[in-house]
């Protein structure tokens, strides 16, 4: 990146993250990302290269697997290196690959948030994301939980996701709100409005679907690239996916990214990302990808 692209952010003020961190949700079972991941050793390799590369931010959820994806996190890389950060997320209900319900009761995000201590090990969640809004329960009833949870040391920072701007400015009035997780990427820029004010108030955003994967499920990454993305991609001998990768890294400094695989050496292409410089012509250029 370049020399004003800060390449850490500091999340709910306090934790250090490294920008380019890692998405574990495909490190689960298929189809549907339910199950145990079906070669468990080579998910702990490269969760441990992850570390090795420099990532210090991963993100799971309760419903990845459901369970397993925790698990094999804790089983990769217990005890975990001082400045680790694991964020994980409750608040879904799946108890199949293709039934997916929302649960946003306050007991249930109770239950989820001690399940998911157990799972991963852990005395305090980092990141405790709400992973969506339960149209059947008021929003202000399930964050007012994981205010509860937090006030009693069992999470540090709360996110949430799959929001709008008034839904951010609802929770922030109740509790301090850490990070918005929301579907972002060169080709889909649809929550524009939820970036910018995230932007202008130091939360940070860690987009999904970065390279147009689909929430919850195995999605392919950004293919068959053409025009603008191709072009700039080539002239620095590098591939479109990590193009797209580096323009939400220079689009904005509060921007963390989770791009998930299964193979170490496209998470070595992902890491190396990051290191990519865009002049301010080629953001230009860029913006205009659809």
């Amino acid at each position: 990146m370049t020399s004003n692209t800060p390449n850490t952010f500091k999340l709910g003020k306090d934790l250090v993250v490294n920008r380019l961190g890692y998405g574990a949700m495909r490190l689960t079972g298929q189809p549907g990302n339910f199950g145990p991941y079906s070669d468990w050793e080579a998910g702990e390799q490269l969760l441990r290269r992850a570390l090795e590369l420099g990532i210090n931010f991963i993100d799971t959820a309760e419903a990845y697997g459901p369970g397993f994806n925790e698990e094999i996190i804790a089983s990769a890389l217990h005890p975990y290196p001082e400045n680790l950060i694991i964020a994980t997320k409750g608040g879904i209900n799946k108890p199949a690959p293709d039934n997916i319900q929302a649960d946003g009761r306050p007991e249930s995000l109770r239950n989820s948030v001690e399940a998911s201590l157990k799972r991963l090990k852990l005395e305090r969640i980092d990141l405790y994301q709400l992973h969506r809004p339960d149209r059947k329960v008021p929003f202000t009833e399930s964050i007012g939980a994981l205010a509860e949870l937090k006030q009693q040391g069992k999470i540090r920072h709360i996110g949430i996701s799959n929001v709008t701007v008034e839904q951010i400015k609802e929770a922030r009035n109740i509790v301090e709100i850490a990070s918005v997780q929301n579907r972002f990427s060169i080709s889909d820029p649809t929550n524009i409005d939820v970036l910018n004010y995230c932007t202008q108030n130091n939360i940070a955003f860690i987009p999904y679907g970065s390279l147009g994967a689909h929430p919850l499920k195995r999605g392919a990454p950004l293919a068959n690239a053409e025009g603008i993305l191709a072009d700039i991609a080539t002239k620095k001998g590098v591939k479109p996916n990590q193009i797209a990768l580096a323009w939400l890294l220079h689009y904005a400094p509060n921007i963390i990214l989770i791009p998930g695989t299964t193979t170490i050496s496209h998470l070595e292409e992902n890491i190396a990302a990051a290191s990519i410089s865009l002049t301010s012509e080629e953001m230009e250029m860029l913006n205009q990808v659809k």
